[in-house]
């Protein structure tokens, strides 16, 4: 039987080992919340388009087909490169330049010959993507159509034309969630996921469900947010009972209610998650603090601030947690005035 988890493949190697040591992998919001990937393991020439209320999209492949979701893994190292900078005071830039090794080994990649060959086309696939939507980042809308990255380069060969090193510029899309922090950490087993469908099961997860206790959607809903092209009578049984018997997706254990999917937090945190009076944040939440406390912090240790303070506190009960860590985020702006 295939195991529902990759191994990892380097366990052994300090993860981000690029530039920035102890890293934690972040993921741009509006792609974890709208299918901007393919989960198709084949080239896909379809064009797609995908709305959810007021949010369109419209996604047209190159001849090489969609960009896939494992071809994101290299806008998330990008991004968790550009925050670990910005959380260090570096001004960011489009451009992102970084070592082939590095991101095959932080994505838990074979490093052989066939994986960089399968990462210059993933540059192609992304560079040839092209995206028209109205939806915004940093509160801004690209109204042209635009690459899913503007465009690549390999900087740096070895003898056997093997990529050691490359460059690629963001689209302003993409770079404005950046300069907005419209993004979110993920799991580094995110990188573990076998399947296209199950990435993207957990970035739905993330953004949702969050660190609250349970968050729960229709099962037609979810598979309408997942973007697979497979059909929805078969979406049940293949794709959300195995999560559920083999409970190996991060953070989140999945159950089932008729058609109702419930997920619940179930990762790591400072304070157990079996501790019922802990304070849970909705999805949305962080992203409402960060638009108050902007670039003066990062907005992930101001949450940990925050529990450590309720827990110095008593741990008292919060009629709203989310309006108790807003108010948090909101004094904090004032005590620097």
């Amino acid at each position: 039987m295939v195991k529902p988890l990759l191994p990892d493949r380097h366990p052994d190697q300090d993860f981000f080992i690029c530039d920035f040591g102890d890293v934690i992998p972040k993921s741009d919001i509006a792609s974890m919340e709208h299918p901007l990937f393919t989960l198709s393991t084949k080239p896909d020439t379809a064009i797609r388009r995908y709305s959810h209320g007021s949010d369109s999209l419209k996604i047209v492949p190159s001849v090489l087909g969609l960009a896939t979701i494992k071809d994101k893994d290299i806008l998330i190292y990008a991004i968790s490169q550009l925050m670990a900078g910005i959380n260090r005071g570096d001004k960011p830039s489009r451009k992102v330049r970084w070592k082939a090794h590095d991101l095959l080994v932080t994505t838990n990649r074979g490093t052989g010959g066939t994986e960089y060959r399968l990462l210059k086309q993933a540059l192609e696939r992304l560079a040839g993507t092209r995206v028209e939507t109205n939806i915004k980042t940093n509160g801004k809308e690209i109204t042209e159509g635009f690459g899913v990255i503007d465009s690549y380069r390999i900087v740096t060969e070895d003898t056997n034309n093997r990529m050691l090193e490359a460059e690629v510029t963001l689209s302003e899309w993409l770079f404005n969630a950046v300069l907005g922090q419209d993004v979110l950490s993920i799991n580094r087993d995110y990188f573990r996921l076998r399947k296209p469908v199950e990435r993207r099961i957990y970035e739905i997860a993330r953004k949702h469900c969050g660190t609250q206790k349970k968050w729960s959607i229709g099962l037609k809903k979810l598979h309408k947010k997942v973007g697979s092209s497979g059909a929805s009578n078969r979406f049940k049984s293949e794709i959300i009972k195995p999560l559920i018997q083999y409970n190996h997706l991060p953070d989140y254990c999945i159950s089932l209610e008729d058609d109702t999917v419930i997920f619940s937090f179930v990762g790591t945190a400072k304070i157990s998650p079996n501790d019922e009076k802990r304070p849970y944040l909705m999805g949305d939440t962080i992203q409402k603090a960060k638009k108050i406390v902007g670039r003066n912090y990062d907005i992930y240790a101001l949450e940990a601030e925050w529990i450590d303070f309720w827990h110095s506190t008593g741990c008292p009960e919060f009629i709203s947690p989310d309006g108790a860590f807003v108010g948090f985020c909101k004094n904090k702006i004032k005590s620097m005035t």
